[in-house]
């Protein structure tokens, strides 16, 4: 299994237009084949940072949701809600 996190620090000021976004496309997102799960969490310090976590199946289910549309519209209407550059990191349970 693939654990996945991306950080996303969002303008303030559009960070409904991203909730808005992900509501709509979180099921979408989560019945993509390889999905396990879905979450989004926000940052308890910092309310405009979001992070996404999702587990994947392997690096295969994630990486065919990465070329699929549904990943490629949702992230061209995304982008250009960020105050910063998004951090990914794909991890894998050891213990």
């Amino acid at each position: 299994m693939l654990l996945r996190t991306v950080r996303m620090t969002f303008d303030p000021a559009r960070l409904g237009d991203f909730l808005n976004l992900f509501a709509e496309a979180r099921p979408r997102i989560a019945a993509a084949p390889g999905c396990r799960h879905l979450e989004l969490w926000q940052d308890a310090r910092f309310p405009n940072v979001l992070t996404t976590f999702s587990q994947w199946d392997d690096a295969d289910a994630l990486e065919a949701y990465r070329r699929s549309e549904l990943f490629t519209t949702t992230w061209a209407k995304t982008t250009p809600l960020f105050a910063a550059a998004p951090v990914a990191h794909s991890q894998r349970q050891v213990s």
